[in-house]
């Protein structure tokens, strides 16, 4: 069995790592976007990498499944945590968690009136804390997918969601009205592996490190 397992996830944030790899010296034997493998054998011997899903990359790390991977800080802000060491921003896979709401809703007077909100998203940790900081009572509404469609059926007052290029919204008739934070991907490791692995995760690290890409 390889020395070293690291979780990633299919779309972005793998076509993202695919740099970070080749500066450590790996590279994967299939293409994951086209292969139904979800154990991707890499040129290294000792190293080999699993296909999840992208909010289950925490926890094959968290319980030592994995020893690294790549999360969103999204994704990581609804995970708990424990047992996560967080070394490096890698500064891909770029966003924003934004609040949004239809075109010609005045979020403005809303929050100024006090009123409460119905708040559809799938990010409900971050959502609950952020209207908590501002001191507003919001109902959430759990939602997997499919985000811009609540405030148009009056299923919800705003969302809370990713933001990349505001097509999306664009084109649903929404307008992005307040920004939480930015958004990019992080490396994870497994605290326990770090130690009893450190001769092989520490070379790998700073392989990472030295691929971030400058003055982004």
């Amino acid at each position: 069995m390889p020395d070293i397992t690291i979780a990633l996830s299919k779309g972005r944030i793998f076509e993202d790592t695919i740099p970070f790899l080749e500066a450590a010296g790996i590279i994967p034997q299939d293409d994951p976007d086209t292969s139904r493998k979800l154990i991707i054998e890499t040129n290294r011997p000792d190293v080999r990498l699993v296909m999840v899903r992208a909010t289950d990359v925490p926890t094959y790390v968290q319980y030592g499944a994995a020893d690294l991977g790549v999360a969103g800080k999204d994704v990581l802000l609804e995970h708990d945590g424990v047992g996560l060491y967080q070394p490096l921003d890698l500064k891909i896979a770029r966003c924003h968690m934004m609040v949004a709401v239809r075109d010609g809703y005045d979020y403005a007077s809303a929050v100024f009136q006090g009123a409460r909100l119905r708040v559809a998203t799938k990010y409900v940790k971050t959502a609950r804390s952020h209207f908590a900081a501002k001191g507003m009572h919001v109902d959430l509404i759990k939602l997997y997918g499919s985000m811009e469609l609540a405030p148009l059926v009056d299923l919800a007052d705003a969302i809370v969601d990713l933001v990349s290029t505001g097509g999306t919204l664009k084109a649903n008739r929404l307008q992005a009205v307040e920004e939480i934070m930015p958004i990019s991907a992080r490396l994870i490791v497994n605290q326990a592996a770090l130690k009893l692995k450190n001769p092989t995760i520490q070379p790998l690290l700073e392989a990472f490190n030295a691929a971030i890409p400058a003055n982004v």
